[in-house]
């Protein structure tokens, strides 16, 4: 009953961020992770910590992302301890003139989520985009048999 709990709190903490992301809020976000989380954008740039991940963001929403909709999923979690667990989710960002955001920009991420002061924070996060094996992959493939 217990690691139900938990899980539901993890879900609830996945929810905040999306919910933070459609408001454009770079505080809100940003207390979704501890105070020096790292974060890895799809690009693969670095954020160091809970106010660069929101001041980024919160710029990002005043520019380009303004009006965006983050949708998704976590998929899986698995528990390390009582107070770390990994998690992954789906997620994909729906801009302000789209009814549906194009699959090309389907990402997936990892993240690991620690438990502070009785609250999930996310303390590591990658996002990656979700692609087909190419060609590099597929021509190593075949000669590995």
């Amino acid at each position: 009953m217990e690691k139900e709990k938990e899980i539901r709190e993890i879900e609830d903490l996945f929810k905040k961020l999306a919910i933070a992301w459609d408001q454009g809020d770079g505080k809100a976000y940003g207390l979704c992770f501890t105070e020096n989380a790292d974060y890895i954008t799809f690009q693969g740039e670095h954020l160091q910590g809970r106010k660069e991940i929101s001041d980024t963001h919160q710029k990002l929403w005043e520019g380009v992302l303004r009006g965006s909709m983050l949708e998704g999923q976590i998929k899986k979690i698995e528990f390390l301890t009582s107070e770390v667990a990994v998690f992954h989710g789906l997620g994909v960002v729906k801009l302000r003139w789209q009814s549906n955001a194009p699959k090309k920009r389907d990402s997936i991420n990892t993240n690991v989520v620690v438990k502070e002061n009785g609250e999930w924070k996310i303390a590591a996060f990658q996002n990656g985009r979700i692609q087909s094996p190419g060609l590099m992959q597929k021509i190593f493939t075949l000669f590995s048999k």
